[in-house]
């Protein structure tokens, strides 16, 4: 067994010279990571749109295609998202926990989390429900008080 760390083996990691690394900082400026680590602020202009304008739709997606940072997403990726529930996005619009959204609008919390988890879809009425408290939750939870 070798006592050197598997990390002194590695290589340094190659980078194309035409990728820019770039970090934001404070205040939503856009700072381009030098070799060395150091950084350089970026110029703060608005995109130019006008070379994509110029391409035609074949040459769009040869370079989306050959960008590594946004391949297009396989079936098998698409077929294993899944949309975020309408409750669990309204709770999260609330800032709600499952407990304190259950206990606000007397709904049982397993009942909650079966439809944020999609074990089962919230029917008809529930879905109203929840259209109303997007609309007045602040009413609806003195209603049910």
């Amino acid at each position: 067994m070798s006592s050197t760390s598997s990390r002194r083996g590695k290589q340094p990691s190659e980078r194309k010279s035409d990728t820019l690394v770039r970090r934001r900082r404070r205040g939503g400026r856009w700072y381009q990571v030098l070799a060395d680590g150091s950084e350089r602020l970026l110029p703060n202009k608005p995109a130019d749109w006008s070379l994509l304008d110029a391409m035609t739709e074949e040459e769009v997606l040869k370079a989306a295609l050959a960008d590594p940072d946004a391949q297009p997403l396989t079936n098998r990726q698409l077929a294993k998202m899944r949309r975020i529930s309408p409750a669990k996005r309204l709770r999260w619009k609330l800032g709600l926990s499952q407990a304190e959204f259950a206990e606000r609008f007397q709904i049982p919390v397993g009942t909650l989390r079966d439809w944020e988890q999609h074990r089962t879809e919230p029917d008809q009425a529930a879905l109203s429900y929840l259209k109303v408290i997007e609309a007045d939750a602040d009413f609806v939870a003195r209603a049910v008080a």
